[in-house]
């Protein structure tokens, strides 16, 4: 750019040094003067200095607000569970649907490890994707016989000031969002370990206290 305006400038000085345009001349016109002569080549020195003060190398032409954006795409691309949980840790869900998600991590993992709490989350999504069960994470709450806290349609009061509620809310928003991989990624139940149900289904994964299953 720099280099195609500088000789762009040399061409309209060479041009004013060789030759000036005669004035169109009609019937009244008047022999024009010039006031008073100026070089050429110190007319094309000032033109090209003064070009060089407005020429912008095109390496600072990039705008800082592109990296910026990049860096952060990069930055949640590779954030780890635990700093997507600070992250989105909150009282309040924002919808009675997360609400319910959260529900479930909260009473079926909240004394596990992140991992497992995700796991839990991530097979009440599976459940609302698979067809084979409700449409909403509260429809898969709710549907009898499923989680051994639900009553009814309502679940035992939840300290919603504690930690675990914060962080059940938090691994909730990150499933519903899918901003992190579950090791239980395709499964649709779970039991404790403790327990021996005898299911012939796919074992997918063990994490913490809950075995995971296709």
């Amino acid at each position: 750019m720099v280099v195609s305006l500088r000789s762009a400038l040399l061409i309209c000085a060479a041009l004013s040094a060789s030759s000036v345009a005669p004035a169109q001349v009609g019937p009244s016109a008047q022999p024009v003067e010039l006031a008073s002569a100026v070089s050429p080549s110190a007319i094309a020195q000032e033109l090209l200095r003064k070009s060089d003060q407005l020429a912008v190398p095109p390496e600072d032409q990039t705008t800082s607000g592109d990296s910026d954006s990049d860096a952060a795409a990069g930055a949640d691309a590779n954030s780890t569970l635990s700093t997507l949980v600070e992250r989105f840790a909150s009282s309040d869900p924002g919808s009675q649907n997360l609400e319910c998600l959260a529900a479930g991590v909260y009473f079926e993992s909240k004394g596990e490890p992140l991992a497992g709490q995700l796991a839990v989350g991530q097979v009440i999504a599976n459940r609302v994707e698979s067809g084979r069960f409700a449409d909403s994470y509260c429809g898969v709450l709710f549907q009898r016989g499923q989680f051994s806290f639900v009553r009814g349609h309502s679940w035992p009061r939840i300290s919603k000031d504690s930690r675990a509620w914060k962080t059940a809310v938090a691994i909730a928003r990150i499933v519903d969002g899918d901003l992190k991989d579950s090791l239980a990624e395709n499964a649709l139940y779970f039991h404790a370990r403790r327990v021996h149900p005898g299911w012939r289904m796919k074992r997918v994964a063990s994490i913490g206290n809950h075995v995971f299953y296709r």
